[in-house]
């Protein structure tokens, strides 16, 4: 595992990991924090599964003094909002390991859920993929309601523009602990966000899978959006990843099989 800080001059921070043996132009998967900041812990526990499938993985670091607002991807006037940053990483990563990066595949915890769902439905030409993991709330495919609850955008973010005929063709899979249910002190709460999302985590995933189900429906589209609920967890990275083989889950979705990606990686370097 690496950590570096950007080359840029910026003060952004971020871990990394390359598998022995991998192709000449891996895969490169995202992973990002909750409010924890967790970002080494993240690497360590997929390290094992990067490792089966020949993936590069990137943690970006979002401290709180500087992104206290990286969930809901920062606003325009940040001289370092997380989208922006998020992509210089993951340029850098390219160019010093090799990892294909015109698309890329994500996935966040949490807060970093958060981040993840709402990165990939402004910016679906970056993501081959994503998977969100237990969620806090969500933006929904509603056009009525001002980002971050639906589409609408907002006065401190006027370039944010999500076009759900783009943002729905990219597969998402949502998984929750089944014992996520509490509200927990962490968890965004008010009368219009429960009676929207639900009253858990695991409902407010639940919920936000059948919305963009459905919004696909109405656009005449074939998106797959999936929810897993992970056996024998609540709402805790590490028991999800150790009890209720997230990791494992997540790969498959995102990749397939390890035997077929792994052929088309080494296929796909062979090429080039």
């Amino acid at each position: 595992m690496v950590e570096r800080t950007l080359a840029n001059g910026s003060k952004a921070r971020y871990f990394f990991y390359v598998p022995p043996n991998v192709a000449s132009h891996p895969t490169l998967f995202v992973t990002v924090h909750g409010i924890s900041r967790n970002a080494r812990e993240h690497v360590r526990l997929f390290a094992p599964f990067a490792d089966q499938y020949g993936v590069v993985v990137l943690a970006p670091l979002f401290p709180a003094q500087t992104y206290g607002d990286y969930q809901r991807l920062g606003r325009k006037d940040d001289a370092e909002h997380a989208g922006r940053v998020l992509e210089a990483m993951v340029d850098e990563v390219g160019r010093l390991t090799g990892a294909k990066t015109e698309r890329f595949f994500l996935f966040g915890y949490s807060g970093g859920g958060q981040f993840a769902h709402r990165y990939a439905m402004a910016h679906p030409e970056r993501v081959g993929a994503y998977a969100v993991g237990a969620a806090g709330w969500y933006t929904f495919p509603d056009p009525q309601l001002t980002y971050p609850r639906g589409l609408k955008p907002r006065k401190s973010r006027p370039d944010m523009q999500m076009v759900p005929q783009r943002f729905l063709a990219t597969p998402a899979t949502v998984l929750v602990g089944e014992r996520d249910t509490r509200q927990d002190t962490a968890l965004r709460k008010s009368i219009k966000l429960n009676g929207q999302q639900g009253e858990s985590r695991l409902e407010r995933g639940q919920r936000w899978v059948a919305a963009m189900r459905q919004a696909a429906q109405d656009q005449g589209l074939t998106g797959s959006f999936d929810f897993v609920a992970l056996p024998k967890c609540g709402h805790s990275f590490r028991h999800c990843m150790q009890r209720g083989n997230m990791g494992g889950v997540v790969f498959d979705r995102l990749f397939g099989t390890q035997e077929n990606h792994m052929q088309t990686c080494y296929s796909s370097g062979n090429e080039k």
